[in-house]
């Protein structure tokens, strides 16, 4: 499927031979008769921070084990630093990978354990303790350098193994979700720690994650995967505001979707309880759509005229949840049967509303986002909407 957005998001654009660039060219793994990647290429910058993102079973994690010498492709080539790699062990690739589970040593403490590969490289004593201090600090954790693994918790093991790996220094990082195991706040902190760390060394970093918020936090570009593909491969503010495609726009932030038949010229979908209009045709051609509208572009207030037809972009409902969520309210409106509304506003400019209130809940058509339905869409043809 080719989009507006990105001609072609499996495109090879480059051919750097900088240290830590990495070309994924055509690759594909079966694991039996199951296909987990998909002709797979991607180019990745040196210095780059990108975040492979998806479900369970989109092979996100295959990929990066393809990258790391864990797995070896069926088909397709990989180059680290401009050599291919095919040939090359795990161990003499430079890369360093963390993944979910930690692997410590538990004999040794927590500071020798961070040390170990920069004493198999028989980096000078001095070297070796500055920069065990340096990433200790990094993940918190230079007052636990006498403990042993087991002294530790689960979260504060994942740390260690992150800093384990960051210690090295290799051409590239790759990372399994290494922040899984940390509590809310670690992991914010965590996640401008890492960034500001990748920048500061120029190590290229590969970020597995199922987690939307650290990818549209943290990373230069997000390859945004779905049944071993690329989906769509774009910076965060472009995966935001102009999802390639509805699984992206779902998959991606939270989406109020609006399912039924085109109309308007491929201006418009007419869903069962609004008609929901974009800036501008899109859907030429096509019979069945869904339009999309985020929580946050969606106004609400209580309906004064509450029974008579609603007009293009707006909708009736009945008011039937509201949570305060910190700086911005959500509230939970039901349209119909078989449909909910879920609006968010800040929280200052939040109108008071009651569980049970009549409301009417507008939004522009420059906010609205069309897709064709799931069979269009492997037909191809979609071109994204205009955005603010």
């Amino acid at each position: 499927m080719t989009t507006a957005i990105d001609a072609d998001p499996h495109a090879i654009t480059s051919t750097t031979d900088g240290r830590g660039g990495v070309i994924l060219e055509g690759i594909t793994k079966y694991y039996g008769d199951q296909l987990a990647v998909d002709d797979l290429s991607l180019n990745i910058e040196p210095g780059e921070f990108i975040s492979l993102l998806g479900p369970s079973g989109c092979g996100k994690t295959t990929t990066l084990r393809m990258i790391a010498g864990f797995e070896h492709p069926d088909a397709g080539d990989i180059r680290i630093s401009g050599a291919s790699v095919l040939s090359a062990p795990p161990y003499r690739r430079d890369v360093n990978t963390v993944f979910q589970a930690y692997a410590l040593f538990p004999h040794l403490s927590v500071a020798e354990n961070v040390a170990y590969g920069l004493q198999q490289r028989r980096t000078p004593k001095s070297e070796v303790r500055e920069r065990v201090t340096e990433a200790l600090d990094l993940v918190q954790m230079r007052r636990f350098g006498d403990r042993k693994p087991t002294q530790l918790s689960g979260g504060q093991q994942q740390r260690i193994a992150l800093a384990r790996a960051l210690v090295n220094r290799p051409a590239v990082l790759l990372l399994d979700e290494p922040l899984g195991a940390l509590d809310r706040q670690l992991r914010e902190e965590m996640q401008l720690e890492l960034k500001l760390l990748q920048a500061r060394l120029g190590i290229t970093f590969v970020f597995v994650t199922h987690d939307q918020g650290e990818a549209l936090s943290m990373s230069d570009r997000i390859a945004i995967m779905r049944a071993g593909r690329i989906e769509q491969l774009a910076d965060a503010d472009t995966v935001y505001a102009r999802p390639a495609s509805a699984y992206v726009a779902a998959f991606v932030g939270q989406q109020n979707f609006f399912r039924g038949a085109v109309s308007e010229g491929g201006a418009a979908v007419v869903g069962a309880n609004a008609l929901v209009r974009a800036a501008g045709p899109v859907l030429g051609g096509i019979a069945q759509g869904e339009a999309a509208v985020r929580p946050e572009y969606i106004a609400i207030e209580k309906d004064a005229a509450a029974g008579s037809a609603p007009e293009a972009n707006s909708a009736r409902g009945e008011l039937i949840g509201v949570s305060h969520l910190g700086d911005t309210m959500q509230f939970l409106v039901r349209l119909g049967a078989d449909q909910s509304l879920i609006v968010r506003r800040p929280t200052p400019d939040a109108p008071t509303l009651r569980v049970g209130d009549a409301v009417l809940c507008t939004w522009a058509a420059h906010h609205v986002l069309l897709f064709p339905s799931d069979a269009a869409a492997e037909e191809g043809g979609y071109i994204a909407p205009p955005t603010a």
